[in-house]
């Protein structure tokens, strides 16, 4: 057992071992430590991800779980990695990035060429993924990591979007009108990057994640991987790009002028609005 630096794919592993748990023993956590032989705070930190445990841990851990050999060595060779500063998943696997949604007391996130999932519509989700011919990911999971938006202590976001993101067309014009209105209602977190600040454009799209009890991290996404970078130097270079997105972002008034703009040049009137925050 080795005291590491906690990360997003081993705080979601360490949930992965306490559902086990709870499944397959009914035991809470310091009637396994008894089980085990362990100190409570053991099972505790393995579960929460603060702790590597060794391969002999696991064994024992999965044994009283009832689980047999090959599943030992399945979860043994995804938890090598589990501490690692980069972690590259498969694009389907949402379940780190919405564990790490969820723990997130900020999110700091910028988006190029579409709006961030965080603040999609159901039309909007629907229609990027028949644009990108992207069929990996359920808009209804992603829709679904909303919900942390809406707790009473929801994470402090700030969502920068360059205006090519609303230039882009997707679907029908109601559609657009709804996604621009969804921006509306969250003006309070969303900063528009102007079309002018082409520069901003060339940056690829992240997201910066901080948490109370945890280093942050950084993530980013294409259609064949996620990462997650929990090295200084990733974070310093996120921060270093949200610096210079915050010096030609529009305020809030002009970003509220500039999405009413685009709702008004659908030729619809722009309706009530209700935050989600």
């Amino acid at each position: 057992m080795t005291t590491t630096n906690s990360t997003a794919y081993s705080r979601d592993l360490g949930d992965e071992l306490r559902r086990l748990r709870q499944r397959f023993t009914g035991l809470r956590g310091r009637a396994m430590a008894i089980q085990l032989g362990w100190d409570p705070s053991k099972v505790s930190n393995i579960e929460h991800g603060k702790i590597r445990a060794s391969a002999v841990d696991l064994a024992q851990y999965l044994t009283v779980c009832g689980k047999d050999v090959d599943f030992f060595e399945d979860f043994l060779n995804r938890y090598r990695n589990a501490f690692d500063a980069y972690l590259v998943q498969d694009p389907d696997n949402q379940r780190t990035l919405a564990m790490t949604e969820a723990a997130a007391t900020k999110i700091t996130a910028y988006d190029v060429i579409s709006i961030h999932p965080l603040l999609h519509t159901p039309a909007y989700a629907r229609a990027l993924q028949a644009a990108t011919s992207h069929t990996l990911q359920d808009p209804v999971e992603t829709l679904d990591r909303q919900t942390v938006m809406r707790r009473p202590t929801h994470p402090e976001c700030t969502f920068y979007v360059h205006e090519l993101a609303l230039r882009i067309r997707l679907g029908d014009t109601r559609v657009m009108q709804d996604q621009y209105e969804r921006l509306l209602a969250e003006s309070n977190i969303v900063r528009i990057i102007p079309a002018e600040a082409t520069s901003s454009a060339l940056h690829p799209k992240c997201t910066l994640y901080e948490f109370e009890n945890a280093a942050p991290l950084v993530y980013a996404e294409s259609d064949v991987a996620k990462v997650f970078a929990q090295d200084d130097t990733a974070v310093t270079r996120c921060r270093t790009l949200f610096d210079h997105l915050e010096t030609v972002a529009l305020n809030e008034h002009q970003t509220r002028r500039t999405l009413t703009q685009h709702v008004q040049a659908l030729g619809a009137p722009v309706r009530a609005l209700t935050r989600t925050q």
